[in-house]
């Protein structure tokens, strides 16, 4: 260009490279003012917020604000710690959360393994379709049916006492069963949904190795084991680390609708105490304490989310960072 002619060369560069640059943000401008809402959005409602977590060393009051407040240090994490119901919240939230990663998880890999090897289009779309529905439905509609169903004389008691002779009871007040019934209601709501992700990783492996395959004359189990797995192990792995890592955060919203004072015993979690203690019946408007388990919580899941993506990174090729 004739006005760099007599200018030195690294003068020259740079006014290349501005001059690409405004064009280039005018060119992607849509783009990148998606970029900035989306960022905005996230540091004043995600991290801005995270200043809050200054309550949990406090003894907050609203009146007086958050830096008014008077500092106690760790006595909310003593009295959570010392409380009569840490062991029980804890030990029913780890062994519902190992349940789910036992039980729950897998599903959904089986399940897309089985819809990867249907060859009917129509006949999937179907299945797909039916499978994805629950979970849209609300989870207090999700609810009701299970009380509807479980009761007394709803449709699985009076099943289950016509043809195995099992007493009629209302599954939900029986403590042996609400673990299980929790259980199955994760895996029929969310197993199709959560499928979606392995059906697309599905979708990324050559099918020319299965072409291969199936000249050197493997089966449908050798190609899946050989050729399926191993391709969206990779998947699997990210988010198992991620699934992991929310070991400790069993959701409230699906205990307190389904539990009852007679099954706190193995039911009571570390959220619901925590809402008990903010706003439930038993509400002391404790800011300050439930602020201070939520932490705990979250400091918990962070070890447990590095831990597992150190072993990952160790002993496979894929981790979170």
């Amino acid at each position: 260009m004739p006005q760099f002619k007599n200018k030195p060369v690294s003068l020259q560069h740079e006014q290349k490279s501005k001059f690409n640059w405004v064009n280039y943000l005018k060119q992607y401008w849509f783009i990148y003012g998606i970029f900035i809402l989306v960022m905005a959005y996230y540091v004043i409602f995600k991290y801005i917020p995270m200043y809050g977590v200054v309550i949990a060393f406090k003894r907050y009051s609203p009146a007086s604000g958050i830096f008014a407040s008077e500092w106690v240090g760790l006595r909310n994490f003593e009295r959570f710690f010392g409380s009569m119901f840490f062991m029980r919240t804890f030990r029913n939230t780890l062994v519902i959360s190992l349940l789910n990663l036992i039980f729950a998880f897998p599903v959904p890999i089986i399940f897309a393994l089985m819809l990867n090897e249907i060859r009917s289009n129509n006949f999937k779309r179907s299945v797909q379709t039916i499978s994805y529905l629950p979970h849209f439905i609300s989870m207090v509609i999700v609810a009701g049916i299970a009380h509807d169903f479980l009761n007394e004389n709803g449709t699985i008691s009076t099943l289950l006492n016509t043809f195995f002779g099992i007493e009629k009871r209302v599954w939900l007040n029986n403590s042996s069963s609400y673990r299980v019934i929790y259980i199955i209601l994760d895996i029929w709501k969310d197993m199709g949904w959560n499928a979606i992700i392995y059906l697309a990783a599905l979708s990324g492996i050559d099918i020319e190795l299965y072409d291969a395959a199936e000249i050197d004359g493997c089966g449908i189990i050798r190609k899946m084991i050989n050729i399926t797995i191993p391709g969206i192990m990779p998947t699997i792995i990210i988010l198992l680390i991620l699934r992991i890592g929310s070991i400790l955060s069993v959701g409230a919203q699906k205990t307190l609708l389904l539990y009852n004072p007679n099954t706190y015993e193995v039911s009571d979690v570390i959220s619901t105490f925590v809402y008990r203690r903010g706003f439930g019946i038993d509400a002391r408007a404790d800011y300050s304490f439930s602020t201070a388990v939520d932490l705990f919580n979250s400091i918990i899941n962070l070890i447990l989310l590095t831990s597992a993506n150190l072993l990952s990174r160790k002993y496979t090729e894929t981790s979170l960072w």
